[in-house]
C-alpha cells in the first residue's frame, strides 16, 4: 500500500462523538510508552502526525486520522500507566471499552507490545478482554531495533506460549522498528488486504 495522504481529523472523548462510521477503521493501542505514536508516524511516513512524548499517558482521547481518504487510523489511549488518578483511569478504560465494543466500522485492533520485554500481565489481560469481547486483533512488537534479534524472537515466542494457555488460535504477529522502518510494508499490506476483503465481501 502506498500512503499518498494522512491527516489528523478529530479527537473524541467517547465513541459516539467519533466521525461517521463510513470508512474501514484500524485502531492502535498498547501500554503507555510502547512507541505507539512513533509507529503510527512511521507507517504513514509523517514525522509528527501522531504526537510523541517522553511522558507516558499523553494520549487521553480517541484520535482519528484519515489515510488516503479511504480509511481511518485511530490512536487510542495507552493502558497500564499507574501515575494517574483511579477515577481518570476508570474513565479511560470505559471510553476504550465502549469504543472497541460499539464502533461498528472497526476492522482490526493493532495491540502494541514492547519487543524488549518478557510477557507482561497487563498486556495478556487486555488481550484476554479483546477475546471476550470478540474484537479482532493482531500483535505488533515494537522497538525491535533496541534489542538483539535473538532476544526479540525469544520474547515473541514467550508471549505466544503464554497465549496458548487460553487461546486455541493465535493472532498474526508483526515485528517492527519505527527507527529502521522494519515491518512497515507488512502492516500496510495487512491493512490493504483487510480493506480489499471488505470490498469483495469476504
Amino acid at each position: 500500500m502506498q500512503i499518498k495522504s494522512a491527516q489528523y481529523l478529530i479527537s473524541s472523548p467517547s465513541y459516539d462523538k467519533c466521525p461517521k462510521p463510513d470508512k474501514p477503521e484500524f485502531a492502535f493501542i498498547g501500554r503507555s510508552n510502547v512507541g505507539k505514536s512513533s509507529l503510527i508516524n512511521m507507517l504513514v511516513s509523517k514525522q509528527s502526525l501522531a504526537k510523541t512524548s517522553s511522558q507516558p499517558g499523553k494520549t487521553q482521547l480517541i484520535n482519528h486520522f484519515i489515510v488516503n481518504n479511504a480509511w481511518y487510523l485511530v490512536d487510542l489511549p495507552g493502558y497500564g500507566y499507574a501515575k494517574i488518578a483511579q477515577s481518570t483511569r476508570r474513565r479511560w478504560e470505559q471510553m476504550i471499552e465502549n469504543y472497541l465494543r460499539k464502533r461498528e466500522n472497526l476492522v482490526n485492533v493493532f495491540v502494541l507490545l514492547d519487543a524488549r520485554h518478557e510477557p507482561q500481565k497487563n498486556d495478556l489481560a487486555f488481550i484476554s478482554q479483546l477475546g471476550q469481547w470478540e474484537v479482532p486483533f493482531v500483535l505488533v512488537f515494537t522497538k525491535a531495533d533496541k534489542e538483539k534479534p535473538g532476544a526479540v524472537q525469544r520474547h515473541v515466542q514467550q508471549f505466544l506460549d503464554k497465549m496458548r494457555e487460553e487461546w486455541e488460535f493465535l493472532p498474526q504477529v508483526f515485528i517492527t522498528s519505527a527507527e529502521k522502518k522494519t515491518g512497515r510494508e507488512e502492516v500496510l499490506q495487512f491493512i490493504q488486504q483487510c480493506t480489499e476483503n471488505l470490498i469483495s465481501g469476504e
